[in-house]
């Protein structure tokens, strides 16, 4: 093994609680229950000697590994791992118009679509070929042997479909709750998922 990346999605936030559609145009913070999840997170793995911290551009992220920053570890923002955009229904209340909506854009993407979406948004394509540039950014650096990455529940099930090696149509077979944590192995040039969402910090 050449490498070992824990992969966290970003604690809750007030939208993710109100169900307002937040994606990369909207940079909200954690709420008192995300701080609280990224506190739990921070004290089961405090101890993992990281040598790098991978982030968004987007602050819930930074709030979410706020403590592996304070601690002194190397960070660096990257908006190749930003939250897919969702255009137009950013910000917007969960209604059963939006429901609607995101229905058909699921089935297009589940059909092998992945150029569709939203107007002013992002499609899976978009957000793989981003995604890919910081996989190699990261492949690249072979002195960074253990990574912590704090994303985005839809970009990060994208990752993992590329980790993974599986069509994207396949991305909602991977779960994510807030901080949920992935682990993934690199030896040479292939990916494992040893871990899916590990929520132990949580219990």
């Amino acid at each position: 093994m050449d490498k070992e990346l824990y992969i966290i999605r970003h604690g809750e936030t007030d939208l993710n609680k109100q169900g307002i559609i937040q994606g990369r145009g909207i940079d909200s913070d954690l709420n008192d229950t995300g701080r609280a999840q990224a506190a739990a997170f921070y004290t089961l793995y405090k101890d993992i000697p990281f040598d790098k911290v991978y982030t968004s551009a987007l602050k819930r992220t930074h709030q979410t590994i706020k403590g592996f920053i304070e601690a002194g570890l190397s960070w660096e923002k990257h908006p190749e791992l930003d939250e897919l955009a969702w255009g137009e229904w950013e910000g917007k209340q969960t209604s059963e118009h939006a429901i609607g909506a995101f229905k058909d854009i699921t089935e297009k993407w589940q059909g092998g679509d992945y150029d569709a979406h939203f107007k002013g948004g992002e499609s899976p394509n978009d957000v793989a070929i981003r995604l890919k540039e910081i996989v190699e950014v990261i492949k690249s650096r072979p002195e960074e042997k253990l990574i912590l990455v704090c994303m985005h529940g839809r970009a990060l099930r994208l990752l993992m479909c590329l980790f993974s090696d599986r069509p994207m149509s396949e991305m909602y077979d991977f779960p994510h709750q807030n901080t949920g944590l992935y682990k993934v192995s690199l030896t040479g040039d292939t990916f494992t998922i040893t871990e899916t969402n590990n929520t132990d910090h949580l219990k």
